[in-house]
């Protein structure tokens, strides 16, 4: 019998909590087979079976584990169940049998938009023009019924499915992560003297060049050419020329770094999280935007290591995407500033005396006032905006035609 303990996931870490068992109690499993899923305070990882053997488990899901603890074990000596799933992945061989049984007819179902409804269910949606969005199937495998269409046109506007007047209320336990951001946060609020300064940019320079070159970029890179690749290059520029808003306090120094490491805040399924893009100053438009797929990509389905989510000297945020016109973003500690996107408008503005209509973005600078003044602040976010409306910038950081003169 061998016991599988908790790993060891970082130093300041002592305890876990078991999100799910990805195989049951007394189910054989394979060696280095995914039997568990653990989250910590920073991230979620698997556990894998060290042995093969019968799997029993000691803990339940949901349970707080400390690191150490036993959570499992696994009895390597018994046998492996004719038809179980070889160590390839296939099944073993065995005797096929033939079923006499008749087999039996099956209800006949009509799909309407993609969706299985009953005949009867089907009439009333065509003739009433229901939006199948709008009902809650409630027949063996999501099949709409008659009553699920009756009871959606009965309640127009109201949330399919839901009690009316109820007053049910639900605890939930905070998982590791959202105890972590939750004193993170508070922290920041707490120990950092914050202030938040504002702009705004013109983003038509960046979209005319999205429009004329995203499928040529999408044909030679493989990925899509999006807004976070211009935001993260501009940035790069501005905090080599605004060192402070790339620092750290530490204790009574401050700690400066010649790298950006830029930290992009994704909405995970389990909270907030913010992998680092390493070097971001070095790196291609190309590779900015592989790396911010990547990243997302494994903050999504939970599979971002802690090496990914450690680090970064400066944070950037896009509430644009969930439709947030303007906000102070929180800052990101130890980092001293974090900057915030926000959707993209059109709004009225005046160009050389004339009212016209242009595709603005909000920007925000949250930033430490200990570490960085409001002159630096200022001047890094405009830094910011001028090198977004002007994009040829970015090849550069100045102008061409200055940097051919040297002026």
């Amino acid at each position: 019998m061998i016991d599988i303990k908790v790993p060891t996931v970082g130093e300041s870490i002592s305890e876990v909590t078991l999100l799910k068992w990805t195989k049951k109690d007394g189910e054989y499993v394979e060696r280095d087979e995914v039997i568990a899923e653990l989250e910590s305070e920073k991230a979620t990882f698997e556990v894998n079976a060290e042995k093969a053997g019968v799997l029993k488990t000691a803990a339940a899901e949901g349970d707080t584990l400390k690191i150490g603890d036993v959570m499992a074990s696994i009895d390597e000596r018994a046998a492996k169940p004719a038809g179980a799933a070889t160590s390839n992945g296939a099944p073993t061989e065995t005797k096929k049998e033939v079923s006499t049984k008749v087999e039996e007819k099956k209800p006949v179902e009509i799909k309407v938009a993609d969706v299985k409804a009953t005949p009867v269910a089907s009439a009333i949606i065509a003739d009433k023009k229901v939006d199948v969005k709008s009902i809650t199937p409630s027949g063996t495998g999501g099949k709409i019924l008659k009553d699920d269409v009756l009871s959606a046109l009965n309640n127009p506007g109201r949330k399919p499915g839901a009690e009316l007047f109820t007053r049910n209320e639900k605890a939930e336990k905070m998982s590791n992560l959202r105890k972590t951001v939750s004193r993170r946060l508070v922290e920041a609020k707490n120990t950092t003297a914050m202030l938040t300064t504002f702009n705004e940019v013109n983003m038509q320079p960046i979209m005319d060049i999205r429009a004329k070159y995203k499928d040529k970029f999408k044909e030679v890179h493989g990925v899509n050419l999006g807004f976070m690749s211009f935001f993260t290059k501009a940035c790069t520029y501005a905090l080599q020329e605004w060192p402070a808003v790339n620092a750290y306090i530490d204790g009574e120094n401050i700690l400066y770094h010649d790298y950006c490491d830029i930290s992009i805040a994704v909405s995970a399924p389990k909270g907030l999280v913010v992998p680092v893009i390493r070097n971001a100053e070095s790196l291609s438009m190309a590779d900015i935007e592989k790396k911010v797929v990547e990243l997302a990509t494994k903050a999504r389905d939970s599979k971002l290591s802690m090496e990914e989510m450690t680090g970064g000297t400066f944070t950037i945020t896009n509430g644009g995407v969930f439709g947030s016109l303007m906000s102070t973003p929180i800052i990101n500690i130890p980092q001293s500033a974090i900057l915030g996107m926000h959707k993209i408008e059109d709004r009225a503005v005046a160009e050389n005396k004339q009212i016209v209509i242009r595709p603005m973005m909000y920007v925000a600078l949250s930033y430490d006032h200990r570490i960085i003044d409001g002159r630096e602040s200022v001047s890094f976010l405009v830094r910011v905006k001028e090198l977004l409306e002007n994009p040829e910038l970015l090849l550069f950081g100045k102008d061409p035609v200055k940097a051919l003169l040297e002026v």
